[in-house]
C-alpha cells in the first residue's frame, strides 16, 4: 500500500512517499480504507513517532493518527461495528497512523462518520474536538454559567472548544488576531480579545476555566486572570516537559475514545457544531504540508484525501490494461 513514512532524525525529522504491507486487525481492532486523514506537523517531533510504548525505537513510523474511512475487515471483539460502515476516529499514538491506503485502529477509538460531514471534513475532527472535549469537561469540569478564556481559539482545538463551551451554557472569551474577531463571534464566542493589540489579563479576571493551546508566555500569564477556584488546562506541547509542577499537572495529550466521538458525532450531525477544514491536499502532496512547504491559507487544519488519488491511479492502472489487451 502507498504511505507516508516519517525519516531523518527525532531531532530532525521529515517524510516521503513510500510503501508498506497492508496492516492486518487483530482482536478489538479494525482495518479500515481510508479515505482522508487530517495532518498535524508537530507529530513528527513526538516521542511515540520514534519510540515504542516499551521505550525501544521505532523507524519509518507512518504518521497521521486520525482519519475517516470504510471498514474493511474486523478482528473479535467489534464493539457493533461491521464492515463496511463509514467511520471516523484515531489511532493509537504509538502505532502507525492513517497517511496510507489502509490503517488499523481499536474498535473503541472509532465512530460512525455524521452522514452530513464529507470525508475530508469528518477527518479534520477526532483530535482537535476530542482534545477539546476532554480539556473542558474531563479535566476542567466546565460548568454551565461559568466564565471560559480560550487562547489560541481560531485554531483546531480553539474552534471546536469555542463551539463546546458555548453549546454547555459558558461565557466564552476567546483570544485571536484581528482577522480572526469576526469568525470567532459568529463561533459562539461572547468577547474576543485581539492579543496582538491588548494584553488579555488587562481585560479578563477571575475566569473560572483557562484553556491553552498556545503555551510559553500566554501560558506564564494566565495563571494570574484565575479565581481562586478557577483551573487552568493546557495541551500546548511546550508544557510537557515544563518544571513547573502546575504547568505539569495542567498538561493533558488527548486519549483516543469513541463513546466521545460518538457524542461529537451527534453534533456535528444536527448542526450544532461545525468542522473547520483549511484545504485539502492529496498523499501526493502531503509531505510538502509536514515540510511547511504548504502552508494554511486560512483557519482550519489541512486534510490528506487519499482515495480521490487512489481512484485516480486504479483508473489509470485499468486504463493501461485495457490498451495492452486490446494490443
Amino acid at each position: 500500500m502507498r504511505c507516508l513514512e516519517v525519516t531523518g532524525s527525532e531531532a530532525s525529522p521529515g517524510v516521503r512517499l513510500g510503501t508498506a504491507p497492508e496492516p492486518e486487525a487483530g482482536a478489538r481492532q479494525a482495518l479500515i480504507e481510508v479515505l482522508a486523514a487530517g495532518v498535524i506537523p508537530t507529530e513528527l517531533r513526538w516521542y511515540p513517532t520514534w519510540h515504542a510504548k516499551a521505550g525501544e525505537p521505532r523507524r519509518n513510523a507512518i504518521p497521521g493518527h486520525e482519519f475517516s474511512g470504510v471498514i474493511t475487515a474486523l478482528g473479535s471483539d467489534t464493539n457493533g461495528l461491521k464492515i463496511g460502515d463509514e467511520v471516523f476516529g484515531m489511532n493509537d499514538w504509538y502505532a502507525d497512523g492513517a497517511m496510507a491506503d489502509c490503517c488499523v485502529a481499536p474498535v473503541s477509538a472509532l465512530a460512525l462518520k455524521p452522514t452530513r460531514l464529507t470525508a475530508a471534513e469528518a477527518a479534520s475532527v477526532p483530535i482537535s474536538a476530542l482534545t477539546a472535549w476532554q480539556a473542558l469537561f474531563d479535566h476542567a469540569h466546565l460548568r454551565a454559567g461559568e466564565r471560559v478564556l480560550i487562547h489560541g481559539a481560531a485554531g483546531g482545538v480553539g474552534t471546536f472548544a469555542v463551539q463546546l463551551a458555548k453549546l454547555h451554557g459558558a461565557y466564552v472569551i476567546a483570544t485571536a488576531s484581528s482577522r480572526n474577531l469576526d469568525f470567532l463571534s459568529k463561533l459562539g464566542a461572547h468577547e474576543v480579545i485581539d492579543y496582538r493589540t491588548n494584553r488579555f489579563e488587562e481585560k479578563v479576571n477571575a475566569v473560572d476555566v483557562v484553556l491553552d493551546t498556545v503555551g510559553g508566555d500566554t501560558l506564564d500569564r494566565s495563571w494570574g486572570v484565575l479565581s481562586p477556584q478557577g483551573r487552568l488546562v493546557t495541551v500546548a506541547s511546550s508544557a510537557e516537559n515544563s518544571s513547573d509542577a502546575r504547568v505539569k499537572n495542567a498538561f493533558f495529550i488527548v486519549e483516543p475514545d469513541g463513546t466521545q466521538l460518538s457524542r461529537i458525532a451527534a453534533l456535528l450531525q444536527d448542526g450544532s457544531l461545525a468542522p473547520v477544514v483549511d484545504s485539502v491536499v492529496p498523499l501526493s502532496q502531503a509531505p510538502d504540508v509536514y515540510s511547511g512547504k504548504l502552508k494554511r491559507q486560512g483557519r482550519g487544519k489541512i486534510v490528506v484525501s487519499v482515495t480521490s488519488e487512489k481512484a485516480q491511479l486504479r483508473d489509470a492502472e485499468s486504463k493501461t490494461a485495457r490498451s495492452y489487451g486490446a494490443g
